[in-house]
């Protein structure tokens, strides 16, 4: 069991933290005395938020699906001293695309923000993890989407939060033998700006820089983040473990749908 209060006066960094969920939880571990390293690859987003926690907080800017961005931003950092006590993976790409169909840049944008992301940021920020004294906490954001079957309006996204859930596990498995609790979060459907993933995709992937804003009722009418927080600063204290966060209707009946599905085929042999 780890003391919420321990957190006080370490480092926290969070991806993509420039609006949504990952504002939310910067914001949070502002309100537990925490310093925040806020990252996003929009440098406004970045700045915005580092500006309104205030304090010793700060942006840092660059790619997570970049593994080299991923590094030189991990040695940037080292200048800071301060021990790095809370890693949240929480940068992800919310692409509607099929598969059969779908374009090469917005499959491989996917992919490499929402699973090889997560394992770059990891790999880059490990071994300040690993040093550190105190408490120490890993988090990734996945999805109630990992629950389900990944079809929908976002059968892309949904594929690779499914990637982003099963990186999770590798790493609370990793993370584990070198002492660092981790918690999987997986939300349901709520107000951010997930659907419009497009702003923030880089260059090399090319496409729009805005879907249509007419798909975006229902996120606009979900509950905020902040639902999420007494139950993630919990999850800190009891250790990490899974965290699902059902803010829809959806989300347990489609778990025990696709659960009874699979065990319906199982067959020993």
């Amino acid at each position: 069991m780890t003391e919420i209060g321990d957190f006080e006066g370490r480092l926290a960094l969070v991806t993509g933290a420039g609006d949504g969920i990952g504002e939310m939880l910067a914001k949070g571990f502002a309100g537990l005395g925490m310093a925040v390293c806020v990252q996003d690859i929009r440098e406004d987003a970045a700045n915005r938020v580092a500006r309104e926690i205030g304090g010793e907080s700060f942006p840092l800017v660059f790619d997570i699906s970049d593994r080299d961005a991923c590094m030189e931003a991990a040695s940037a950092l080292e200048r800071k001293d301060m021990p790095l006590s809370v890693l949240w993976l929480n940068a992800g790409a919310g692409v509607g695309s099929p598969l059969l169909d779908g374009k090469s840049g917005a499959i491989e944008w996917a992919f490499s923000v929402n699973v090889l992301g997560a394992i770059w940021t990891a790999q880059a920020f490990a071994p300040r993890m690993t040093d550190a004294d105190g408490p120490r906490h890993v988090g990734v954001t996945a999805s109630s989407a990992a629950l389900r079957k990944p079809d929908g309006d976002f059968p892309l996204y949904a594929l690779t939060k499914h990637g982003t859930f099963a990186v999770g596990e590798t790493l609370r498995s990793d993370f584990a033998a070198r002492g660092i609790p981790t918690t999987i979060l997986c939300p349901g459907l709520l107000n951010t700006r997930i659907w419009d993933g497009a702003r923030a995709r880089p260059d090399r992937f090319g496409g729009a820089r805005h879907m249509d804003p007419s798909i975006s009722t229902r996120w606009d009418e979900a509950k905020p983040p902040e639902v999420m927080w007494p139950h993630i600063e919990a999850a800190l204290s009891a250790g990490g473990g899974y965290l699902v966060c059902a803010t829809d209707d959806e989300t347990a009946e489609a778990w025990d749908a696709r659960s009874a599905e699979i065990m319906a085929g199982l067959v020993v042999v």
